[in-house]
């Protein structure tokens, strides 16, 4: 805990409204460029990071339905970045105290109800798999898009988490990682493959509930993203960049995840998701955070 104090007291903090989800939500939002298009829903304390962090959220249009944890403070994460390295340090804080009561409330639900596409990142798994069952089954009923995220390989290697993955996986639409999680995934399911392509396609014809299949979506940092659908599987290249414009890879896997979303919504092909999604991680890399200009330039 002291690291947060140090840094306060010796370098120039910025402050970023952050977590994995909300990030992809934020950059969704930014591409959207029309208020209210992205809801958010989590957990948060009653205190200043809290206040700072819904203000940046609606000064980016994205709408945030917070449950408020009185007792616990909000979820906070120190960034310490080097030649474009990163290492993170996390207090989940009241991020881990989400409940299922909160969206069921009929104002929360509401918001669910009102989605098409539904966006959870696999951290969540380890906080509240109800919530993530509620919201999946939800949208399998009304047709809706689900996409969920691999997140990090502990979530595959933990029994507990691995068997809720497990659980929510069959109403998995879109299933998002990247080539580490993707390796743990197939360690986990007692695959012999560890080629990321052989990977995407199996994964994409695990058991599915609805008559849509599933496509998996696996980031590979600068080699190209790999796309799999009913065992088919495609191949799309990242933005060059050089190594002297890279600045901090801090978000940009939920850049991506972001930048893919605003294009699904819209109806457009993979190709172009990925191609919104290259767009975006690349841009925020080149910058401090999980931080963009006013408006893109994506055409």
């Amino acid at each position: 805990m002291p690291i947060y104090q140090d840094l306060k007291d010796n370098y120039a903090v910025e402050y970023i409204a952050g977590g994995a989800t909300q990030n992809s939500l934020r950059v969704a939002q930014w591409m959207a460029q029309k208020p209210g298009a992205c809801s958010y829903i989590g957990c948060v304390g009653k205190d200043e990071n809290a206040a700072q962090m819904a203000a940046v959220c609606k000064k980016d249009g994205l709408s945030v339905h917070y449950m408020e944890d009185p007792d616990t403070p909000t979820g906070t994460c120190a960034v310490c970045v080097k030649d474009g390295e990163r290492s993170l340090v996390t207090a989940l804080g009241a991020a881990n105290n989400y409940k299922i009561d909160h969206v069921k409330q009929p104002e929360n639900w509401a918001v669910v109800e009102a989605a098409q596409f539904y966006y959870i990142s696999g951290f969540f798994i380890t906080v509240s798999p109800d919530t993530i069952l509620e919201v999946a089954r939800h949208a399998a009923g009304a047709s809706k898009t689900f996409c969920m995220n691999l997140s990090a390989p502990f979530i595959m290697q933990v029994p507990p988490f691995k068997a809720a993955l497990t659980q929510a996986m069959p109403y998995v639409d879109f299933l998002f990682g990247n080539e580490t999680e993707a390796v743990t995934f197939a360690e986990s399911e007692g695959w012999e493959t560890r080629d990321v392509e052989e990977i995407a396609k199996k994964a994409s014809q695990l058991p599915k509930e609805g008559g849509r299949p599933r496509t998996v979506v696996f980031t590979q940092g600068a080699d190209a993203t790999v796309v799999a659908r009913e065992g088919e599987a495609t191949k799309h290249a990242v933005i060059p960049l050089a190594k002297e414009d890279l600045v901090d890879t801090n978000g940009a896997g939920d850049a991506f995840v972001g930048g893919f979303l605003s294009q699904l919504v819209l109806g457009k092909d993979v190709a172009e998701c990925c191609r919104a999604g290259n767009y975006c991680a690349n841009l925020v890399i080149q910058r401090s955070g999980c931080t963009y200009p006013d408006k893109p330039n994506y055409q």
